[in-house]
């Protein structure tokens, strides 16, 4: 973590090496028909719960609210390609989300209510941004289906800076080790 006095900050879950890797070759496809930027491969992540500016002595305490919380394994099958017009982003999606997904953003969204950080007012729709900026929606809503088993919870720093960003994670518990 670099140094200062706030740290913009987001719970997520991140892919293994074959996941990240197909979803890089998927966001520049993406690209390629969509325009815009491509997300890189070193980036994509599945936020859980966005926390955004927070003081940095607060770190600790978003620490032990990931670490007590318990997740069951699961599997996400992302398998949709859509796009926000809105804010111009092309993103994987799954047509269901399961169940403990659900139940691991709720159990994290309380523990952190419980610090005064409040979770947003919709629902929860898991996605993988592959595309910021898109001229056009992909032509194509399905893709092959991508398995991604939930293998660890991670709290990222975004940083930014001279035209770049890179997200650096904090920390990293497992969601479960039998996944």
């Amino acid at each position: 973590m670099e140094a200062g006095e706030r740290a913009r900050v987001f719970f997520a879950l991140w892919p293994d090496a074959s996941v990240r890797h197909a979803l890089g070759e998927l966001a520049v496809d993406a690209r390629a028909e969509c325009g815009g930027r491509a997300t890189a491969s070193d980036k994509i992540h599945l936020t859980l719960v966005f926390i955004g500016d927070i003081a940095r002595s607060r770190v600790a305490a978003l620490q032990a609210c990931a670490a007590a919380v318990e997740a069951k394994p699961f599997e996400l099958e992302l398998s949709v390609l859509g796009y926000w017009r809105h804010n111009r982003i092309v993103w994987a999606g799954a047509k269901r989300c399961p169940a403990e997904l659900v139940a691991l953003v709720a159990a994290l969204s309380r523990k952190l209510a419980g610090l005064g950080i409040r979770e947003e007012n919709r629902p929860y729709v898991p996605h993988v941004t592959l595309v910021r900026n898109a001229r056009a929606a992909p032509k194509q809503t399905r893709m092959t289906p991508l398995a991604w088993r939930a293998r660890e919870l991670v709290l990222v720093e975004s940083l930014s800076g001279a035209g770049t960003s890179r997200y650096d994670v904090i920390s990293r518990w497992p969601v479960a080790a039998s996944v």
